[in-house]
């Protein structure tokens, strides 16, 4: 018989409070103009982007988590002492350690919170969410606060055609917290690591160290392969994650995919059936690709322009470098 105490924890986790945070600069077409061939029409028509926001020098990966975690907090209703634990999902904050959820953690004024980073691309923030539900049940944190960041302009070849005009940057949060039923569905996640060229770092950090390439590394992709990909095998994602909570299209009010490309977002609504009625988060039109601040900045934004209502029921879904992928099913604050 073991003599392990076992966990105890809430019965169920959901979220809370959502914040975002997007940098002063707003970066409409015309810029990328000027160092790539192409056009405003041919950018807006092969991703459906208009501007993006780029951040200061000020506006690092932890001042703009911490702008957006602190809105997420207030619309929580709870304090930072509260908070148990602090996951930061970012490809793009370029100190290998510490973990820049740990600054987060302090400068928010936590309580020694559990913090940590993980490296998930556009599908962290539901990775993020996943584990935080599993804390909050486990019973090892009553509060965690799930960030989705990223400076994507610093990893932006602007002289690339097929990714110069895709990345944008900003900060996107929620807390999650105990619950008395069900807010946060199962995940349905995995990765296909045999895909991974499809998405990738240009060259690794000693190659730009040791003067074998002179170019600052940049984010680049298969973009027709990855676009099959997430049109094709993301849409069964998805339904798995509706199927596993239990949830059919009808019963869905809101659909808040990772924002890479509206031609996937209308691909993936179409090949899912998805009703009329159901609102469709599209904030990549004037805020790019955020990779893991994504789905967060969109959600914040749906619940603050009223398109979207507190209770509303959500299918959220990442995708992105690895290849990874990870789609669940919330309740919106």
């Amino acid at each position: 018989m073991s003599k392990i105490r076992p966990s105890k924890g809430a019965p169920y986790a959901r979220i809370l409070g959502v914040g975002g945070y997007r940098p002063t600069r707003v970066v409409p077409n015309e810029v990328i103009l000027e160092t790539i061939d192409s056009s405003d029409e041919w950018i807006r028509s092969r991703s459906g982007i208009e501007t993006r926001h780029w951040a200061s020098d000020e506006e690092t990966v932890a001042a703009m988590s911490i702008e957006a975690s602190g809105k997420a907090i207030a619309d929580a209703g709870i304090s930072a002492e509260q908070i148990g634990g602090v996951i930061v999902s970012t490809v793009s904050h370029f100190k290998q350690t510490p973990a820049v959820a740990t600054e987060i953690a302090d400068k928010l004024g936590t309580n020694k919170a559990a913090a940590f980073d993980i490296s998930a691309g556009c599908a962290g923030f539901a990775y993020g969410l996943t584990l935080a539900k599993g804390m909050i049940v486990e019973g090892s944190a009553e509060y965690v606060l799930v960030i989705g960041v990223e400076r994507l302009s610093d990893l932006t070849d602007l002289e690339d055609r097929a990714t110069a005009f895709l990345f944008g940057d900003g900060a996107g949060a929620v807390v999650v917290g105990p619950a008395q039923e069900p807010a946060i569905g199962p995940t349905v996640w995995g990765s296909e690591g045999d895909k991974s060229e499809a998405i990738k770092q240009t060259t690794p950090w000693t190659d730009y160290r040791d003067g074998e390439v002179a170019k600052f590394p940049a984010i680049t992709q298969e973009g027709q392969a990855v676009f099959r990909w997430a049109v094709f095998e993301m849409a069964k994602v998805a339904k798995q994650a509706l199927d596993a909570a239990g949830i059919s299209p009808e019963d869905l009010d809101v659909f808040i995919p990772h924002q890479a490309n509206e031609r996937i977002i209308d691909s993936m609504v179409k090949t899912l059936k998805l009703p009329e009625h159901v609102t469709v988060a599209r904030d990549v039109r004037t805020t790019g690709n955020t990779s893991a601040a994504s789905i967060p900045l969109a959600m914040e934004r749906l619940l603050a322009t009223g398109e979207a209502k507190s209770g509303d029921t959500a299918l959220v879904i990442g995708f992105g470098a690895g290849l990874v992928y990870a789609a669940t099913v919330v309740t919106l604050p």
